[in-house]
């Protein structure tokens, strides 16, 4: 994939790009809808990627081009980033939070960017794109921005140009992830701690189930939850949500009991999973996914059912957990379960599916993986 960008890098531009980097999506273990409140998450990388190849110009001009958009590519300056929109407002709006942290990146930019991780399905396409090009314009524009800050300009793309009010997780998680572990990422300091998972040492695998019930984030129900959240804050008296206690939420009542009382039981989840991996008891972390799920159905209300079909379905078929993943409101589940039961869960899910009459789902065993980086493709330099 990596050559066939350079091809088509010099195929638009005329020349070779300077580098090819990439960034891959995200699945997260456990901790939903606890970053945006300033909790702790557990995810882990995966092996799917977006690649972006990068080359500076010597003018104001800013092309992006997608493989997955064929035809002309967007282009507009660099006065005008913040207002692109559809697409390319993921790649340009990051380039936007860049130069706003970093006034030493200057110029122009060709990219051509390319990508496996699937889009709308919740493992966050949309920030592998965003940390793959930060990371490609900060290497190339000799920005001293680390990845922390990668991070914080890829999520404010996407709050302040995209307009989705997510939280720093996706971003972190693309750019910090190491092979074989999840990031126990605290999302107020954005302090991050690698847990092996150990999946492979007892035979357990990660399915994710794409409902291919598609959503936005970018739309009213994630947004309706963050501002409840808030809500539930400030009705409490705290901070943020991570600060809330279980014997707070009694001061609560309706919608806000609801969304408070999800964001306080995950982030104990999270904490209890955490215990379970460090003490190499991985397969004893299913029961804490099933119960995320059901406090994200019922209590946080971002489930569908073709989400909760999938969850049933695998759980009967010998799933040791499940839950959706992701914002919600469509998109994917998380499966772990004995990697001798994936076949016959794969069956089960579609079967389920069917039945219901939701899309047939698509099943992919996914990996834990690096985090963003540069491609070695033999380019001069």
């Amino acid at each position: 994939m990596s050559s066939d960008l350079v091809a088509t890098f010099r195929a638009a531009t005329g020349r070779d790009p300077e580098g090819v980097f990439s960034a891959p999506g995200r699945v997260n273990l456990i901790g939903e809808h606890t970053d945006h409140n300033e909790g702790h998450v557990l995810p882990f990388a995966i092996d799917r990627r977006c690649r972006v190849a990068a080359g500076r110009r010597g003018d104001d001009i800013v092309t992006v081009r997608s493989a997955q958009e064929p035809g002309a590519p967007v282009t507009t300056t660099l006065e005008a980033l913040d207002r692109a929109r559809g697409w390319s407002a993921y790649a340009l709006g990051t380039l936007w939070a860049l130069r706003e942290a970093d006034p030493a990146i200057t110029g122009g930019w060709d990219l051509v960017v390319d990508g496996d991780v699937p889009l709308g399905s919740g493992l966050s396409s949309s920030a592998a794109l965003e940390c793959a090009v930060a990371l490609a314009i900060a290497e190339l524009g000799g920005s001293d921005l680390d990845r922390h800050a990668l991070a914080r300009a890829g999520r404010r793309a996407e709050n302040d140009v995209v307009g989705a009010p997510v939280g720093i997780m996706d971003q972190a998680a693309s750019l910090l992830c190491r092979d074989g572990a999840a990031l126990l990422l605290d999302c107020r300091t954005l302090h991050g701690e690698d847990v092996a998972l150990g999946l492979d040492e007892v035979g357990l695998v990660t399915l994710v189930v794409d409902t291919r019930v598609r959503h936005d984030l970018a739309d009213g129900g994630y947004a309706d939850r963050r501002a409840a959240c808030v809500a539930a804050a400030e009705a409490l008296g705290v901070p943020a949500l991570r600060d809330a206690t279980p014997d707070m939420l009694g001061r609560l009542d309706g919608d806000l009991l609801r969304r408070a009382r999800h964001v306080v039981t995950e982030e104990a989840r999270v904490h209890r999973v955490v215990a379970l991996l460090r003490d190499g008891r991985p397969a004893d972390v299913g029961p804490e996914l099933t119960a995320s799920h059901a406090s994200l159905r019922d209590d946080f209300e971002v489930s569908v059912p073709a989400l909760d079909a999938v969850v049933a379905a695998a759980l009967d078929a010998g799933a040791l957990g499940a839950r959706l993943v992701g914002g919600g409101f469509g998109g994917s589940a998380l499966v772990l379960a004995p990697d001798a039961a994936a076949a016959e869960i794969g069956t089960a899910v579609a079967r389920r599916a069917a039945a219901g009459g939701h899309p047939e789902p698509v099943v992919r065993a996914v990996r834990p993986a690096a985090g963003a980086r540069r491609e070695d493709v033999g380019l001069p330099g």
